[in-house]
């Protein structure tokens, strides 16, 4: 029966990781504009706005969703858990979640009143992302190990 439904299942888990991975971009860019804002103003409330529903429309969602699916394939037989590159994908993806924690945290600052870090700060952190990705993908489909 889960023979019938891998495809979908698979397909589903990648439009979510996409889904997720879109917010990571994004929402460390909004920090960056936002940190120059004044605290109170309209222009803060906006980000502020559009931080949460990001977060938690988007964001939150999607991983939680990918999670579950990729647990699914991985616990339905289509993975052989002995090979190397699943366990480093897992870790990567774990990293992913924990940096996705430290954005939620970041925004709850943003939403309490107070920058915790600067423009550029948030420019460089907006780079890890693509870099875990890139391995994540490296180790799906070229499976070094």
């Amino acid at each position: 029966m889960l023979s019938d439904y891998y495809p979908w299942i698979k397909a589903f888990h990648i439009i979510f990781v996409l889904f997720w991975m879109s917010g990571l971009f994004y929402l460390p860019r909004l920090f960056a504009y936002h940190s120059k804002e004044e605290s109170g103003t309209e222009q803060w409330d906006t980000f502020c706005v559009m931080e949460r529903r990001l977060s938690f429309i988007i964001m939150t969602p999607s991983m939680v969703v990918a999670w579950v699916l990729g647990l699914f394939l991985f616990s339905g037989g289509g993975v052989d858990v002995f090979a190397w590159w699943i366990w480093g994908k897992l870790v990567l993806v774990a990293a992913m979640t924990w940096y996705h924690a430290i954005l939620l945290r970041w925004r709850s600052e943003f939403a309490e009143g107070s920058t915790p870090h600067g423009p550029a700060f948030f420019r460089a952190v907006n780079e890890v992302p693509p870099l875990l990705a890139v391995g994540v993908v490296i180790l799906v489909v070229v499976r070094p190990f």
